[in-house]
């Protein structure tokens, strides 16, 4: 559902659909909803913290670097080739440029995940969500190394916490960057949610929890910010709101075994939709619109639907048979 938020967003602002007009355009009163589906990242990233809390109990360090590479970086580097190989060759202009830069060492530099910090431009801009994600495996990692329990967790979360507001008060820009910024709370969101439901709410892990909403009610103003036209504050907090609620009662099922259900199902194509939908999604519906009379509200929804079926051809044809052989040849003696 996140990454289905996240396309629509895409899909219904931010470009020149037609080459002039932006979807908002085509769509007035839809896109004054859809345009709040770039929350889907806010729910990505506290379902991430959930996930990785999780699958890294009782594993070692070495496991914890290789299990999370052979997760990203299969699907990503087929991101990559697709996405250069479609706007190579079938190339749009409009209000966001769709021509990426093409210089080999350009796309070498995106085949590492390390554009960002390196200040080479990104062969799709929903890439920027990846340096946080590694970002945040680093500072988990702190935990990993010395092995994961309540305590140490716990102090982590708090300290972790702590660190990124002092960053965001004295705006100090390396110290945002090792933090996670903005998103600190998202991450630290889901893990202390993982805790509940390994040992229970407790006082202090609904503490964290609600210390992490409020600092992210706080922030998530600069989230909404300008968007062409003016968008209230109030349906962002709500639907951040909403997803704190849902993934807590997840996390408080006792048996568990439903919700981790629906996260492997909704896991399996979410990454590989969401690295390939942007630009390709893009051309999709450009093209769609000077080839055919297609209303545009169609040619987005079958966007949307045509767009997982690469996602799926990535996870099937890439993702299962390449990830557990990565994840071996990493780290052969790790348990599995």
């Amino acid at each position: 559902m996140a990454a289905l938020a996240v396309a629509v967003h895409h899909y219904t602002a931010y470009w020149a659909l037609d080459g002039v007009h932006t979807p908002a355009y085509f769509l007035p009163h839809a896109s004054r909803v859809t345009i709040y589906g770039f929350l889907g990242v806010e729910l990505f990233f506290m379902i991430s913290g959930f996930a990785i809390c999780m699958s890294s109990w009782g594993r070692t360090l070495r496991y914890f670097f290789a299990s999370r590479a052979s997760r990203l970086y299969p699907a990503y580097w087929t991101g990559v080739v697709l996405t250069t190989a479609v706007t190579f060759l079938l190339p749009i202009s409009g209000h966001i440029p769709q021509r990426v830069p093409l210089s080999w060492a350009g796309i070498g530099v995106n085949f590492t995940i390390l554009q960002e910090p390196l200040g080479v431009p990104a062969v799709d801009n929903v890439y920027w969500t990846l340096w946080a994600e590694l970002r945040f495996y680093l500072l988990f990692a702190i935990v990993v190394a010395r092995g994961v329990t309540y305590q140490r967790t716990v102090i982590f979360l708090l300290s972790w916490m702590l660190a990124a507001c002092a960053a965001t008060s004295l705006d100090v820009p390396l110290l945002k960057t090792i933090t996670v910024g903005e998103f600190a709370g998202y991450f630290i969101a889901g893990v202390a949610m993982y805790l509940m439901h390994r040992f229970g709410p407790t006082p202090l892990l609904w503490a964290i929890l609600g210390m992490t909403w409020w600092v992210n009610m706080h922030r998530l103003a600069e989230r909404v910010g300008p968007h062409g036209f003016r968008i209230p504050l109030w349906p962002a907090v709500l639907i951040v709101s909403l997803g704190y609620v849902m993934l807590v009662l997840i996390a408080l099922d006792a048996k568990g075994r439903p919700g981790w259900r629906w996260l492997t199902i909704a896991g399996a194509l979410t990454y590989p939709f969401y690295l390939l939908h942007q630009r390709i999604g893009y051309t999709v519906i450009r093209y769609g619109y000077e080839l055919t009379s297609l209303p545009v509200p169609v040619l987005i929804g079958a966007t949307v639907v045509l767009m997982l079926v690469p996602a799926w051809l990535v996870h099937r044809y890439v993702e299962r048979p390449l990830g557990p052989r990565m994840r071996k040849a990493l780290a052969p003696a790790a348990r599995t």
